[in-house]
């Protein structure tokens, strides 16, 4: 059975959690806590660079969550999550890039406020803001009026920007002013796979605390 090492709380190991459940991969779910657990020699063994998500299969470690996505989506071909026509292809991949490189990057300020880590300068959080508006002006665009990216069918597309413009109501952003984008995150929280990796409010809290520990002993360092 495939091994799957994961944090709750991890936007990158959650669009794994959710591209298994929804090709009904049977899996064996290894929760990190992150609290020195990935230094430890034994996931070291599985991943060099001690991120989540991994993936073991077998004896072959996979890392990087877009990585792990393209490897379930080969071996698992049933339930597919990749379009094989150009165009649609190309538009999976450019939301999946766009989500990693662009709006993940300018959703930063954002994450550092609302997760309570501190409190960025005023601004860098309207740059952010900024950035973030623009960023979702191009993927609604690419959405538009369809259930999800490709027509009705749920793809890499919509479990890699989803998984992102989700927490952003969180974070203080509102979607209100891009209305297909909200009811497309509607649409995806309805579905059992993201209300099955939906952390609780006490797995955030909690996740918060730790970290405001890491990083108060960072600073004493």
């Amino acid at each position: 059975m495939l091994k799957f090492y994961y944090h709750q709380i991890s936007i990158n190991s959650r669009r794994v959690w959710i591209a298994l459940l929804e090709k009904n991969i049977e899996f064996e779910g290894i929760e990190l806590k992150l609290n020195g657990d990935q230094f430890e020699p034994s996931f070291l063994a599985l991943n060099p660079f001690h991120h989540i998500p991994v993936l073991e299969d077998d004896g072959f470690s996979v890392i990087e969550s877009f990585a792990i996505l393209d490897y379930l989506d080969a071996k698992y071909p049933e339930n597919p999550l990749l379009p094989t026509d150009a165009r649609s292809l190309a538009l999976v991949r450019m939301v999946q890039m766009v989500t990693l490189n662009e709006l993940l990057t300018a959703m930063n300020p954002l994450i550092v406020k609302g997760m309570g880590f501190g409190e960025p300068e005023a601004n860098k959080l309207e740059e952010s803001q900024q950035k973030v508006g623009k960023i979702l002006e191009f993927l609604a665009e690419k959405l538009g009026e369809q259930s999800y990216f490709i027509d009705d069918r749920l793809t890499l597309a919509d479990i890699v920007a989803g998984t992102a413009i989700g927490v952003l109501p969180f974070l203080g952003f509102s979607l209100d002013s891009y209305s297909n984008l909200k009811a497309w995150c509607d649409r995806l929280m309805q579905r059992s796979s993201w209300q099955q990796t939906q952390a609780t409010p006490e797995q955030l809290e909690s996740f918060k605390a730790q970290m405001k520990i890491l990083m108060a002993k960072k600073v004493a360092e």
